[in-house]
């Protein structure tokens, strides 16, 4: 068998959608990934996915016969331009706007865009301005 390494954070293993149009949602997905620099993990006739995030058809077996509902989801930036980046990919590639770059309430240096994804799904990136971190990710091999 070969050895496989994943990389998860401390409170999420992994979210599925279930979405509609499964091929708009990879173009849609496939920039946004593209622009905050997270690769395709896999992909098949029926899903993809990438780090955390899988996104199924509604045929797929994993879906269980129904769409997810509409569902907010916010990934990590690395600095402000990964969010500009993000904004003008995911509405490039058929996302509509849900609020353009910009500082947030949320905590000083809170720079977060929006996106909408062709489900309705409202998809952020967030930079939290200047912050430490311990580690990028936890390193699971096995």
């Amino acid at each position: 068998m070969e050895t496989q390494q994943l990389y998860r954070g401390r409170l999420i293993d992994h979210l599925q959608l279930v979405v509609a149009d499964l091929a708009a949602s990879k173009k849609f997905y496939r920039a946004v990934f593209d622009a905050i620099g997270i690769p395709i993990g896999g992909e098949a006739d029926d899903y993809f996915w990438a780090d955390e995030l899988f996104v199924s058809s509604v045929s797929s077996r994993a879906a269980a016969g129904a769409l997810t509902g509409r569902t907010h989801l916010a990934f990590q930036a690395n600095d402000r331009a990964m969010v500009e980046r993000f904004h003008a990919a995911a509405i490039a590639a058929g996302g509509k706007d849900n609020g353009a770059p910009g500082e947030r309430p949320y905590h000083p240096g809170y720079y977060a865009a929006f996106v909408l994804d062709p489900d309705g799904n409202n998809i952020e990136v967030v930079h939290h301005g200047s912050a430490n971190r311990s580690a990028d990710a936890i390193e699971i091999t096995f």
